[in-house]
């Protein structure tokens, strides 16, 4: 798969993802009424995280929200608190995601930017989704605990007949949703982090030569001939031989052997 493939498919899952997260949290049915000892009743009971609704056999439903606060569960106010930290997380991540994409080019942005971008909203996501698996995870462990209290207390032993004294609730639809959400986001934000790879420009190390030019002042006297340039003057011009500098004139004052041949 290409980095822009990958790129693309997960943007996109975040995007379903986020849009999961959304209705998991808006929607009613996060607990519904066990009917499996009833499966018959005129009143069809299901809460979620904001308000809980009565519905009758007539087919009208009844919801009453949530007037208080503080006098909800310290569980129910923690999965709330989840689910918004996930959405916010995920439209943050989808702001910078748009920007990020390889398609998409906003004026000299080069790939680095775009790969530490990526990078930026596959965390987002991945934490987003975690945050969504979380809040519904808490919630059915709840559920669970509860369901299993009230069927201990369900059934009471009265002259050897079963009394019901307790609605028992199971998982509703908002559960799964949200679960199915949270990973979609989690997969999306994994992508985005692999794609960030693909994104990121190859670091080349190599190694320079740096070559100096001489100088067009400098002559060259090897055995008694002199070569230079063309660009001699009248006065002192620098040479080098043997690994020492000396003058023109310094060169004249002291001959060498050579130059009486």
């Amino acid at each position: 798969m290409s980095t822009a493939t990958c790129q693309v498919v997960g943007f996109l899952l975040s995007i379903l993802g986020l849009a999961g997260c959304i209705a998991a949290t808006v929607m009613d049915m996060w607990t519904t009424q066990d009917l499996y000892d009833n499966p018959v009743t005129a009143v069809f009971q299901y809460e979620g995280l904001w308000r809980s609704c009565v519905q009758q056999s007539s087919g009208f439903t009844q919801c009453r929200p949530y007037f208080t606060i503080l006098g909800l569960p310290a569980m129910l106010q923690a999965v709330r608190a989840l689910m918004i930290v996930g959405i916010v997380l995920s439209v943050i991540g989808l702001l910078v995601a748009i920007f990020a994409l390889k398609c998409i080019r906003i004026g000299n942005m080069d790939d680095s930017a775009k790969a530490k971008m990526t990078l930026t909203s596959g965390i987002m996501f991945i934490i987003s989704g975690l945050c969504a698996i979380a809040g519904v995870s808490v919630f059915a462990n709840m559920l669970v605990t509860n369901f299993w209290m009230s069927t201990a207390n369900m059934y009471t032993s009265m002259g050897g007949m079963v009394q019901t004294v307790q609605t028992r609730y199971t998982f509703g639809a908002a559960l799964f949703v949200g679960w199915v959400a949270g990973g979609l986001t989690l997969i999306g934000g994994v992508l985005m982090c692999i794609a960030c790879r693909g994104l990121a420009p190859e670091e080349t190390n190599y190694k320079a030569v740096s070559y100096h030019a001489s100088g067009h002042n400098v002559a060259y006297r090897p055995g008694g001939f002199k070569a230079s340039t063309g660009f001699e003057s009248n006065t002192k011009t620098k040479k080098i031989y043997d690994g020492g500098a000396r003058t023109e004139d310094e060169g004249q004052s002291h001959p060498s052997k050579y130059d009486y041949v």
